[in-house]
């Protein structure tokens, strides 16, 4: 039986492991955890989720990225199947627990009689390996990211990450704080009442802020002296400091919520809380990520309203994430242009996100497939949401100004104008590219089905 090596047992390698796997290839995964830990994972399991639990808008007629659920599930991914099966309330969004989630993805990965899961460190890629896939994500050790160094001297690059403080939920105070999803947006667990959200008054707001600002930080590395933050990720106190009103437009905004305890007082702002577990005992602090000393960090948000007594389960942290200059290094079937043995998927290519991540560990192993059964590698159309990750990672015009991105419809190329129509904006605009999307990759997998058949 035909052998792919997958390094790195994240989101990504146990996508594509499966997806080789479920197509009778035989699959080594090498995953270094609990042999080499990381600054982030706190377990041994494989996919462990570090950041956060959320796996964003589940909303696949208006949302970028809940499009890419749907593409994920018609691909027939087993991350989106096992996040499905452990889903928490979450408003629109969707969140997991995460224990159950990775313990689960652990066991079918495990359980599965075409992979073998290996416990040790990948340092170097040996000359006679082949069928590799490198999924060592945005924490790749410093021995492989060394080595890849050597091999392409400007092909890696770095920034940071953070992590979001988890609150025991049965320590916040409800007579301070309550139970409402913005909006009262129904999600679907089918509750308005998805997130725990904690008012501040405006002379609150303010001092918070500031004590924000004026927190002691984790002091940095050597060699993180240098590094950026990915924009989308940006540590609660690098955002505050980029203006006195950011936060209320950010992730402390009030809009859409009411307080039930002072009904005829509009909060100046809002802390919200997201469900982090499927019994509820968890609540995880939504954009709170930060590099706050873990001492400074209990003592400022136990002055929110309603999280006096708040007994953490983690504090919020911040890491090093490298990915590589995939425009410049990579094919668009994802393989190393210097080196076709090799293939590249999940964050270190340059998505940003859980599913994006997740979405190119499933092409990657299909893209593997394909070669090991000299087939022709075609990625799905530009108008989907796989396709157009794809296209982003792998277009060499954008060789120069790459940066790691989440989807988004700015990828997507415009959709067609209907007859009689000058333009179509809103949720209008947003529906033409889902319906485009869908369908278009329905027939890109009706045609791979029939490459297949032929093939056979």
């Amino acid at each position: 039986m035909t052998q792919v090596k997958i390094i790195g047992g994240g989101l990504a390698g146990c996508e594509a492991a499966w997806q080789l796997a479920e197509r009778n290839i035989s699959v080594e995964l090498y995953e270094m955890r609990p042999e080499r830990k990381t600054p982030a994972h706190q377990t041994s399991d494989l996919a462990e989720l570090v950041c956060s639990n959320s796996f964003r808008s589940d909303d696949k007629l208006a949302n970028a990225v809940g499009i890419l659920h749907e593409e994920l599930r018609l691909c027939g991914s087993l991350i989106m199947k096992i996040a499905d099966r452990h889903k928490v309330p979450a408003g629109s969004a969707l969140a997991v627990d995460r224990n159950l989630f990775s313990t689960d993805v652990t066991k079918h990965i495990h359980n599965h009689q075409n992979i073998n899961v290996i416990k040790q460190e990948v340092k170097y890629i040996p000359d006679n390996w082949q069928n590799i896939i490198i999924a060592t994500g945005p924490l790749t050790s410093e021995s492989l990211s060394n080595f890849f160094l050597k091999k392409n001297s400007d092909g890696s690059l770095y920034f940071f990450d953070a992590i979001a403080p988890i609150i025991y939920t049965d320590s916040v105070d409800m007579s301070y704080a309550w139970f409402q999803s913005r909006y009262n947006k129904v999600g679907p667990s089918g509750s308005l009442n998805d997130y725990i959200n904690c008012p501040l008054n405006e002379s609150q707001y303010k001092q918070f802020v500031g004590e924000l600002i004026e927190a002691d930080k984790k002091s940095y590395n050597e060699w993180e002296a240098n590094t950026p933050y990915f924009d989308s990720c940006q540590p609660i106190e690098v955002i505050a400091r980029s203006g006195p009103q950011t936060l209320r437009h950010g992730p402390m905004k009030p809009f859409g919520l009411n307080n039930p305890h002072e009904k005829n007082d509009e909060p100046y702002a809002v802390v919200q809380l997201r469900q982090d577990d499927i019994s509820g005992q968890l609540y995880n602090m939504v954009g709170f990520q930060t590099k706050i000393k873990y001492g400074h960090q209990t003592d400022i948000f136990r002055k929110i309203p309603g999280l006096a007594d708040a007994r953490f389960a983690r504090l919020g942290g911040i890491h090093r994430n490298t990915y590589i200059n995939s425009p410049r290094l990579l094919s668009s079937d994802l393989s190393l242009l210097s080196d076709e043995r090799i293939k590249f998927a999940g964050q270190i290519t340059g998505v940003e996100g859980y599913v994006e991540s997740t979405s190119i560990g499933l092409m990657s192993g299909l893209m593997m497939y394909n070669k090991l059964k000299m087939r022709r590698q075609i990625p799905p159309p530009i108008t989907t949401a796989m396709g157009s990750l794809i296209q982003y990672i792998t277009r060499k015009d954008y060789v120069k100004n790459f940066q790691p991105m989440n989807v988004n419809f700015g990828l997507f190329p415009p959709p067609p104008i209907p007859e009689g129509k000058r333009k179509i904006k809103g949720r209008d605009r947003k529906l033409a590219y889902a319906t485009r999307a869908l369908n278009d990759l329905d027939r890109w997998l009706g045609s791979m089905h029939d490459t297949q058949e032929a093939s056979e």
